[in-house]
C-alpha cells in the first residue's frame, strides 16, 4: 500500500532522468567507462568497476577513477589520498577505488574528467553515474544483483529502480549480472556474469564469527561468509553508508566476544571507521570474478581502439 501510494513520486524521479538525457555531455579526451545500475545500491558495481580498471591495465591503458563521492563532504574535483582523506571526506567507497588506482572525486562529473585529462589518463572508470548525463560515454555496463533482480518493479522512493528498466537499459553496452538469480532480463546485448569472492576464501574455512555490513544488501555479505566456509555465529544488518557510533561498536565487539567470535565486516563499512574503533574488527575484501565474459573482450578491443 505504502509502495503504491508513493508511486506518483517515484514517477517524477523517473521523469527527471529523463529530462536530464537531453543535456549536452563534455568530451574528455580519455574515454569513459561507466559502470552503473539501475537500483539503489548493493549491486556489486565497484568490484565491477576495479575489475574493469585491473583488464584495462593489462592491455597497457592507464586508467583512474571517477566517483561522486557520495557520502563524503568535499564536492571536488579531488584526488582522493587514502592516507589523508577519511570516508567524511570523500565517501566510502572512493577509498576503495582509491586503493585499487587513481581516484578522483567530483560531483560535477565534467570537471572531474576535465582534471584527470590534465594527468595524461588513457580511460575514465565511472563507478556509478549511468543516470549522469554530464559525460559523453563510450562504454555502459549496467550491474544487477540476480538475486534482487528490479525489487517490486516501483521508482524511488515507492521501490528501488532510479528508473525503469527498459529505460535504462536501452542506453547499456552490456549487463553485468551479479550472482545467481535473475535469467531473463529486457536486453538483447551481451550479458556478462558475475560472482563477489573474498580474494583468500581458504582464510575463512572454519573460522568462527560474527558479521555486520551497513550496505545494500548485508545478506549478501554474509551468505558470501558462509560460501567461503566461515561459521557465521551472528548477524547484524545497519542501513547502506551507516555511520556506527561508539555504542554500536561497543555492542558488537561485546556480542562476538560473548559467541567466542572474531567480528567481521565488509572493507567499505571498515574504511568508515575511525582508527580506534578499528580495533578487533577484522575487514573482507570482495573480488568480482567474471564467470561469464564473452562479450567483453569484443568491447574492451573496441575502447581500446577508439582510445588509440
Amino acid at each position: 500500500m505504502i509502495a503504491a501510494l508513493l508511486s506518483p513520486v517515484g514517477h517524477l524521479y523517473g521523469l527527471s532522468v529523463r529530462l536530464r538525457q537531453g543535456r549536452a555531455p563534455y568530451r574528455p579526451n580519455a574515454r569513459v567507462v561507466c559502470v552503473g545500475n539501475l537500483t539503489a545500491g548493493g549491486s556489486g558495481k565497484t568490484p565491477v568497476a576495479i575489475a574493469l580498471a585491473r583488464m584495462l591495465a593489462a592491455r597497457g591503458k592507464k586508467a583512474a577513477f571517477l566517483t561522486r563521492g557520495y557520502g563524503g563532504k568535499l564536492k571536488g574535483p579531488v584526488a582522493v589520498e587514502p592516507a589523508r582523506h577519511t570516508a567524511t571526506d570523500v565517501g566510502d567507497e572512493a577509498l576503495l577505488l582509491a586503493a585499487a588506482g587513481m581516484t578522483i572525486v567530483a560531483s560535477d562529473r565534467a570537471a572531474g574528467a576535465a582534471l584527470i585529462d590534465r594527468m595524461g589518463i588513457d580511460v575514465i572508470v565511472m563507478d556509478d553515474g549511468f543516470q549522469n548525463f554530464q559525460l559523453a560515454k563510450d562504454l555502459s555496463l549496467v550491474v544487477i544483483d540476480a538475486a534482487f533482480g528490479f525489487g517490486n518493479g516501483r521508482l524511488i522512493p515507492a521501490g528501488p529502480l532510479r528508473e525503469k528498466p527498459e529505460q535504462g537499459l536501452a542506453r547499456a553496452d552490456a549487463v553485468v549480472l551479479m550472482g545467481e538469480g535473475l535469467q531473463k532480463i529486457p536486453f538483447t546485448g551481451p550479458i556478462l556474469r558475475a560472482v563477489l569472492h573474498p580474494p583468500a576464501p581458504e582464510a575463512l574455512a572454519g573460522l568462527p564469527v560474527f558479521a555486520f555490513a551497513g550496505i545494500g544488501r548485508p545478506e549478501k555479505f554474509f551468505a558470501m561468509l558462509k560460501s567461503a566456509g566461515a561459521r557465521v555465529l551472528g548477524q547484524q544488518g545497519f542501513a547502506d553508508h551507516h555511520r556506527f557510533s561508539a555504542l554500536e561498536m561497543s555492542w558488537l565487539r561485546t556480542t562476538a566476544a560473548s559467541f567466542g567470535a572474531h567480528l567481521v565486516t565488509t572493507e567499505k563499512d571498515y574504511v568508515r571507521l575511525g582508527p580506534s574503533e578499528r580495533a578487533n574488527v577484522i575487514p573482507v575484501p570482495v573480488l568480482a570474478v567474471f564467470t561469464e565474459d564473452r562479450g567483453l573482450k569484443p568491447l574492451l578491443d573496441r575502447l581500446c581502439e577508439a582510445q588509440a
